[in-house]
């Protein structure tokens, strides 16, 4: 198919306001095909694309006609029906996801991560009433951590730059430390993942504990820095939630369905959610059988139930696409491609360090990776987000799309993020690798590093 370039970048000016974006200046790239790894752009340049997306959602690739087919055959058999009475596709869906998630029991389907972080706060509230006497609705979020975009999850958000301007903000939220392993203040010790994780525990009883209903963390803190906690940590989170009472709700909208190298990222690390979010072009809030029986009650209290909707939460092609996303997965043994396949990322990626001294740190897990760079690697000064900019351009113009911590924080926006899709070859991988090297390189002579 061809296109009128000039057409198409005059009218995105003037119509359409980009995410995240300062308009001022601004020139729109436009990418018009996506085919497994590559995205090609509106100039006939194609890129590796090692973001999924942008923003790490395309797991299984582009161009899948398994999941074009899924959606076309159920929009043309019932597109909608809102969520108050079943369908097909929800209910398989639903029965496939939580096989993968053993210990959960109820899915609960939206369409936003924001969405799905949202219901698991109302539930969480609304237990406070329905059992506390209106106590425990206070929300622990961590440092560094996202959950949304809208006022409530605002209200949950670690991020400085992703809240400022935005409040006032919901109250009944209270932040505690990261777990950044590369920057504790803790220092290299054996039980350092319980040291992080007391730090909770301080939190809580300066709130005091009848204030507080639940914590919220991302498994592994995604645009906050690519952060995995040590050792002992979440099994001691774990601990801490139950001695005082607090649901643990794990946001899996980025290390969900497999990136991680295991279908949810908390799978990982020896802990059991209460409640888990995530979305495929769905969401989901995932319960235990506990929370959910909190909610069934006498029909004659018309208050004691889950009063919550999602207009989307009724679209059929959703939940379609989700279990088509899932079978692909486990017809292409893709939790396996990712663990190999992520260990030869990080392998090469930590093989650049000896070759440049602004890499202060390589850590992930899966094809989930971050690459920390820094002014010193003994001070571990952050470089600056300046810096952080040219690497993603000169990447870019190397045939390699990567991100970095974006409109994150005001010191630490210096992170570069990759997540590229499960289906990656050993050659995707090094070319990705080898992308990066070049730009490292570039961006060295560039600023005189």
């Amino acid at each position: 198919m061809t296109y009128d370039k000039a057409e198409l970048v005059a009218l995105d000016k003037k119509y359409v306001w980009h995410h995240l974006t300062q308009h001022k200046n601004f020139e729109p790239a436009i990418y018009v095909k996506g085919e497994g790894m590559r995205i090609t752009d509106i100039d006939g340049k194609t890129y590796l694309d090692a973001v999924s997306g942008g923003v790490w959602t395309v797991n299984v690739g582009y161009g899948r006609k398994e999941i074009v087919d899924a959606v076309a055959k159920q929009m043309m058999e019932m597109c909608y029906f809102a969520n108050g009475i079943g369908n097909v596709p929800t209910i398989k869906f639903s029965e496939k996801l939580i096989s993968k998630m053993p210990g959960m029991s109820r899915v609960y389907l939206s369409n936003s991560g924001s969405e799905a972080n949202e219901k698991a706060f109302k539930i969480v509230r609304q237990i406070g009433q329905l059992k506390h006497g209106g106590k425990k609705t206070g929300i622990l979020y961590r440092a560094r951590d996202y959950h949304g975009t809208t006022i409530g999850t605002l209200s949950a958000c670690g991020q400085f730059e992703r809240k400022v301007q935005y409040g006032p903000f919901a109250p009944g939220f209270y932040e505690f430390p990261d777990c950044d392993v590369y920057r504790s203040k803790f220092g290299d010790c054996a039980d350092l993942g319980v040291k992080m994780a007391k730090q909770l525990e301080e939190v809580i009883l300066t709130v005091g504990p009848d204030e507080l209903g639940a914590v919220i963390v991302e498994p592994m803190t995604a645009g906050g820095g690519i952060l995995v906690p040590p050792a002992g940590y979440y099994e001691t989170i774990r601990e801490i939630c139950d001695k005082y009472e607090l649901l643990l709700i794990i946001d899996e909208v980025v290390c969900g369905l497999g990136r991680t190298g295991k279908w949810f990222g908390y799978q990982h690390f020896n802990v059991q959610p209460d409640i888990a979010s995530g979305y495929a072009p769905i969401s989901c809030t995932v319960t235990t059988e506990k929370v959910f029986q909190d909610f069934v009650n006498d029909p004659a209290d018309t208050d004691a139930y889950f009063r919550d909707i999602s207009t989307f939460g009724g679209c059929t092609s959703g939940p379609a696409a989700a279990l088509a996303n899932i079978e692909i997965i486990e017809r292409e043994n893709l939790l396996e491609n990712c663990t190999k396949m992520g260990d030869r990322l990080l392998e090469g990626l930590k093989g650049l360090m000896a070759k440049h001294p602004i890499i202060g740190d390589v850590r992930g897990k899966g094809l989930f990776a971050g690459i920390e760079i820094v002014k010193d690697r003994a001070t571990k000064e952050p470089i600056a987000e300046a810096v952080a900019n040219a690497m993603v351009g000169a990447a870019k113009q190397a045939g390699v799309l990567i991100g970095k911590t974006s409109r994150s924080f005001r010191e630490f926006n210096n992170t570069l993020t990759l997540c590229p899709a499960l289906i990656a070859t050993e050659a995707d991988i090094d070319e990705i690798v080898a992308g990066i090297d070049k730009a490292f390189t570039t961006v060295e002579q560039k600023f005189g590093l």
